[in-house]
């Protein structure tokens, strides 16, 4: 505890106190599965637009998914707008104060419970992560594979007996502390670590070998192919405003002739991964045959293709489960398909009925419902699942030669 006071990290969750049970769980949400550095920004901006359990609650989904745009592992945000929306209802607002309680909301485990109460309510209560694992792993020269479900429950009864009874919470993060700046993985520092006199792994020489970790199966990478398929509807803009269906930061934009292009997107299935999000067209398999593969997807709905680049850019996004080779080509979409923006356009307005303008204008029918042309002003609009996203920030187009 003395270490902690005097090295403990500035980090902008820490500032207040007591602790805001509220932000205490927004940034432990957003550190699963995410660097302590690249979060800081991100809590940052979530705090200004979200600064309580009210503000959230009352957001749109789509708006909630937009401001974690970036961090990845999009249930995060989804479960957590769920939850405080039952805070609201079932608690008043009020973050449980219980583990039974809130170990109920959806997307708090055994953890983030722990973190929650110990840091913002003083509870005893231990919030046992990597850090804290491999820091008791190595004070008592565990050789047995902390992963497992026995020695999780082991060295959290150990945390237990351990924990500060005054300050449960600053115990907690100052393990947390101790295994991510002096603890590390690998080579620990331990020269300048606090518990070096009573390590039992230092002793035995065994610091750089403990723990022992469950090695992880091999990750499978999926080649995908992906078209940003652009269309020039000069005319479009001639005529009418073109109207957006999606949670626009505008409802109505007119698009100048000189910026009358649209760009092909799809969303995602609403479950299972980047659920709800958009992305550009494409579709499993490399080279020509993802190439022909993506072709025919498109011609099947109408969408005709041409002036495909040669060269592919190169993206590899990495899950926890699985990573992403994708093959990035530009392309346009054929004289004719045209027809088919203005018709979306006007589909996505919902200002009429859908047979009626079906029979207005038959190609409005050529695409499915999640699929759509949407103008280049409103791209940002769109909840871009991340890869994707990566292609439209970057704007570095593949080379046509």
């Amino acid at each position: 505890m003395q270490w902690y006071d005097k090295y403990k990290r500035t980090l902008p969750w820490r500032t207040e106190s007591p602790r805001d049970p509220y932000k205490v769980w927004v940034s432990e949400i957003m550190l699963q599965q995410t660097r302590v550095e690249a979060v800081k920004s991100y809590y940052t901006n979530w705090m200004e637009r979200f600064p309580d359990i009210p503000s959230l609650a009352a957001a749109e989904e789509d708006e909630v998914v937009r401001q974690w745009q970036g961090l990845g592992y999009y249930s995060r945000a989804r479960n957590l707008h769920t939850a405080v929306q039952e805070v609201m209802e079932t608690y008043g607002g009020h973050v449980p104060e219980t583990r039974e309680e809130i170990s109920k909301l959806k997307g708090i485990g055994e953890y983030t419970a722990g973190a929650i109460l110990s840091m913002a309510y003083g509870k005893r209560e231990t919030a046992v992560d990597g850090n804290v694992l491999r820091v008791f792993a190595r004070i008592y020269n565990i050789e047995e594979n902390i992963l497992s479900a026995k020695m999780k429950k082991e060295i959290t009864e150990l945390v237990k007996t351990r924990q500060d009874a005054a300050r449960p919470g600053d115990f907690n993060e100052a393990l947390m502390d101790l295994g991510a700046t002096v603890c590390i993985p690998g080579q620990p520092r331990c020269e300048v670590c606090p518990l070096v006199g009573v390590c039992q792994a230092k002793k035995a020489g065994k610091e750089n070998e403990i723990p022992l970790r469950i090695t992880k199966k091999e990750v499978p990478v999926e080649p995908i192919t992906v078209f940003v398929v652009k269309l020039r509807k000069e005319e479009a803009a001639q005529d009418k405003p073109i109207q957006s269906c999606c949670n626009s930061r505008k409802d109505q934009a007119d698009i100048p002739t000189e910026a009358a292009t649209f760009y092909l997107l799809h969303q995602r299935p609403s479950k299972g991964l980047l659920a709800g999000m958009w992305e550009f067209p494409n579709c499993a398999g490399e080279g020509e045959q993802g190439r022909e593969a993506l072709t025919a997807l498109l011609s099947g709905m109408g969408v005709a293709v041409g002036n495909i680049s040669r060269r592919a850019r190169k993206i590899r996004h990495v899950f926890s489960h699985k990573i992403w080779q994708m093959a990035v080509y530009t392309a346009e979409a054929a004289t004719g398909t045209g027809e088919c923006a203005q018709a979306t356009a006007a589909k996505q307005s919902r200002k009429t009925d859908p047979a009626d303008r079906i029979a207005a204008n038959p190609d409005a029918a050529t695409l499915p419902n999640d699929w759509r042309w949407v103008p280049v002003a409103e791209l940002e609009d769109y909840n871009l699942a991340g890869p994707h996203n990566r292609i439209l920030r970057d704007g570095n187009e593949p080379t046509t030669k």
